[in-house]
């Protein structure tokens, strides 16, 4: 995979996948517990911000694939940051002063985080690193013809 268009649209697919997979997780928690009324109960303020975070990634995967490269890479340079401090402090530093660490869902969370961080770190490394030159060069696909001696690229 040389596009680094694709590349990127495949991480920005990655991490919202673990994304929700890690709120899946805290689902099963929460209906699994023997006290439905500890369950967290979040504003509707709190739910649209929430909403906002995660369309981010959702709309870098189209994003991605369609946006020229200057406001491509700014945008996923200027997304991954977001999502990497945010995802960072939620998990890694927020629940050292409130004793969240203590909930028994926390090492999944540790886990997912961790992926979750890695890829948009990965991912503002490859907007980062991304030359103008890659993005003015477009691989060309040709259809393999034997006869006339091509075979595909």
């Amino acid at each position: 995979m040389h596009d680094t268009k694709e590349r990127l649209s495949l991480f920005w697919l990655f991490a919202l996948l673990n994304y929700l997979y890690a709120d899946c997780t805290a689902l099963f928690a929460i209906v699994g517990s023997p006290n439905l009324s500890d369950a967290p109960h979040f504003s509707p303020w709190v739910l649209l911000a929430s909403s906002v975070f995660m369309e981010i990634p959702i709309a870098m995967i189209v994003a991605c694939r369609l946006l020229p490269f200057r406001a491509n890479r700014l945008a996923n340079i200027i997304a991954g940051a977001i999502l990497t401090l945010v995802n960072g402090f939620l998990t890694f530093v927020l629940p050292l002063t409130n004793g969240d660490f203590r909930d028994p869902v926390f090492p999944a969370y540790v886990f997912f985080a961790t992926l979750e961080t890695v890829c948009t770190s990965v991912i503002i490394w490859q907007a980062w690193t991304w030359s103008g030159v890659e993005a003015a060069v477009r691989p060309e696909r040709t259809v393999r013809q034997p006869e006339a001696g091509i075979t595909s690229s």
